[in-house]
């Protein structure tokens, strides 16, 4: 199971970058929302994963950041077009 969770948390690495690249090279702020959100998830998954001792409600609330922030990277764009 953690060898899965492991490939999990690779593409979300994988994602960021791509998220990064899209901010910088395409000036795009959408990139820069889609960074933050698979940010979030990669340190949510990394402290499931390794038993981190982050309290339960801060991951709460980052989970929630990184939500609001896909919402808006996905409105931007739909908009954009």
């Amino acid at each position: 199971m953690n060898e899965l969770q492991t490939l999990s948390i690779l593409i979300e690495v994988a994602v960021a970058i791509l998220g990064l690249l899209i901010w910088f090279h395409k000036r795009k702020a959408c990139g820069g929302y889609i960074f933050l959100t698979f940010t979030i998830y990669m340190v949510y998954d990394l402290a499931k994963l390794w038993s981190l001792a982050i309290p339960e409600l801060l991951l709460r609330i980052l989970f929630a950041i990184a939500s609001i922030s896909i919402l808006i990277a996905v409105w931007r764009l739909y908009r954009a077009d």
